[in-house]
Protein backbone atom coordinates (compact mmCIF):
# COMPACT_ATOMS: atom_id res chain seq x y z
CA UNK A 1 0.00 0.00 0.00
CA UNK A 2 1.31 3.43 -0.96
CA UNK A 3 1.83 6.47 1.19
CA UNK A 4 0.62 9.92 0.14
CA UNK A 5 2.76 13.06 -0.11
CA UNK A 6 0.72 16.26 0.10
CA UNK A 7 2.62 19.42 -0.83
CA UNK A 8 1.79 22.30 -3.16
CA UNK A 9 5.47 22.75 -4.05
CA UNK A 10 6.20 20.28 -6.85
CA UNK A 11 9.96 20.36 -6.27
CA UNK A 12 9.60 19.54 -2.58
CA UNK A 13 6.97 16.85 -3.20
CA UNK A 14 9.06 15.22 -5.92
CA UNK A 15 12.18 15.30 -3.70
CA UNK A 16 10.23 13.57 -0.90
CA UNK A 17 9.00 10.97 -3.41
CA UNK A 18 12.60 10.32 -4.47
CA UNK A 19 13.71 9.89 -0.85
CA UNK A 20 10.86 7.47 -0.19
CA UNK A 21 11.81 5.55 -3.35
CA UNK A 22 15.40 5.25 -2.05
CA UNK A 23 13.98 3.94 1.25
CA UNK A 24 11.90 1.46 -0.80
CA UNK A 25 8.66 2.95 0.54
CA UNK A 26 6.02 3.28 -2.21
CA UNK A 27 4.18 6.59 -2.39
CA UNK A 28 1.96 8.82 -4.50
CA UNK A 29 1.98 12.60 -4.74
CA UNK A 30 -0.88 15.10 -4.48
CA UNK A 31 0.27 18.62 -5.40
CA UNK A 32 -1.85 20.54 -2.91
CA UNK A 33 -4.67 20.05 -0.44
CA UNK A 34 -7.57 20.04 -2.92
CA UNK A 35 -6.09 17.25 -5.06
CA UNK A 36 -5.26 15.37 -1.84
CA UNK A 37 -8.82 15.59 -0.51
CA UNK A 38 -10.05 14.34 -3.88
CA UNK A 39 -7.62 11.38 -3.86
CA UNK A 40 -8.50 10.55 -0.24
CA UNK A 41 -12.12 10.07 -1.30
CA UNK A 42 -11.18 6.74 -2.91
CA UNK A 43 -7.70 5.93 -1.58
CA UNK A 44 -6.59 5.01 1.93
CA UNK A 45 -2.82 5.58 2.15
CA UNK A 46 -0.42 3.68 4.37
CA UNK A 47 0.87 7.02 5.70
CA UNK A 48 0.79 10.73 4.81
CA UNK A 49 3.64 13.24 4.50
CA UNK A 50 1.90 16.59 4.86
CA UNK A 51 2.96 20.18 4.23
CA UNK A 52 1.33 22.84 6.42
CA UNK A 53 1.63 26.10 4.50
CA UNK A 54 -0.48 25.59 1.38
CA UNK A 55 -2.88 28.00 -0.31
CA UNK A 56 -6.59 27.49 0.24
CA UNK A 57 -7.07 24.59 2.60
CA UNK A 58 -3.87 24.44 4.67
CA UNK A 59 -2.20 21.37 6.13
CA UNK A 60 -3.70 21.78 9.59
CA UNK A 61 -7.16 21.56 8.02
CA UNK A 62 -6.13 18.46 6.06
CA UNK A 63 -4.79 16.96 9.31
CA UNK A 64 -8.10 17.70 11.05
CA UNK A 65 -9.95 16.05 8.14
CA UNK A 66 -7.75 12.94 8.41
CA UNK A 67 -8.29 12.70 12.17
CA UNK A 68 -12.08 13.00 12.04
CA UNK A 69 -12.68 10.71 9.05
CA UNK A 70 -13.22 7.17 10.47
CA UNK A 71 -11.51 5.29 7.61
CA UNK A 72 -8.48 7.64 7.69
CA UNK A 73 -8.09 8.54 11.36
CA UNK A 74 -5.46 5.91 12.21
CA UNK A 75 -3.14 6.71 9.29
CA UNK A 76 0.29 7.92 10.47
CA UNK A 77 0.87 11.56 9.50
CA UNK A 78 4.33 13.10 9.24
CA UNK A 79 4.18 16.86 8.90
CA UNK A 80 7.03 18.29 6.83
CA UNK A 81 7.08 22.08 6.95
CA UNK A 82 9.35 25.10 6.79
CA UNK A 83 7.49 26.59 9.79
CA UNK A 84 9.83 25.95 12.72
CA UNK A 85 7.77 27.89 15.29
CA UNK A 86 7.06 26.14 18.63
CA UNK A 87 3.37 27.10 18.28
CA UNK A 88 3.20 25.26 14.96
CA UNK A 89 4.83 22.15 16.41
CA UNK A 90 2.41 22.23 19.34
CA UNK A 91 -0.61 22.74 17.06
CA UNK A 92 0.22 19.89 14.66
CA UNK A 93 1.20 17.44 17.39
CA UNK A 94 -1.96 18.28 19.34
CA UNK A 95 -3.88 17.89 16.08
CA UNK A 96 -2.73 14.29 15.78
CA UNK A 97 0.47 14.30 13.74
CA UNK A 98 2.86 11.46 14.51
CA UNK A 99 5.98 13.52 13.76
CA UNK A 100 7.08 16.90 12.45
CA UNK A 101 10.15 17.52 10.31
CA UNK A 102 11.54 20.86 9.21
CA UNK A 103 12.26 21.46 5.52
CA UNK A 104 14.49 20.57 3.92
CA UNK A 105 14.01 17.13 5.45
CA UNK A 106 16.92 14.73 5.22
CA UNK A 107 16.51 11.12 4.22
CA UNK A 108 17.78 10.07 7.68
CA UNK A 109 15.21 12.24 9.49
CA UNK A 110 12.46 10.94 7.19
CA UNK A 111 13.48 7.34 7.78
CA UNK A 112 13.51 7.87 11.56
CA UNK A 113 10.05 9.52 11.47
CA UNK A 114 8.68 6.62 9.40
CA UNK A 115 10.11 4.13 11.90
CA UNK A 116 8.69 6.02 14.90
CA UNK A 117 5.30 6.17 13.18
CA UNK A 118 5.39 2.41 12.62
CA UNK A 119 5.40 2.69 8.83
CA UNK A 120 8.68 0.82 8.38
CA UNK A 121 10.53 -1.56 10.71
Amino acid sequence: MDGLIIDDNRQTADALKQMLDVLDVPSRVAYGSSPAISVLGTFVPRFVCLDINMPGVDGTEVLAFLRREPRLMKIPVIVITSDDQPETRHRVMKGGANAMLIKPATIDALELALKKAGVIP
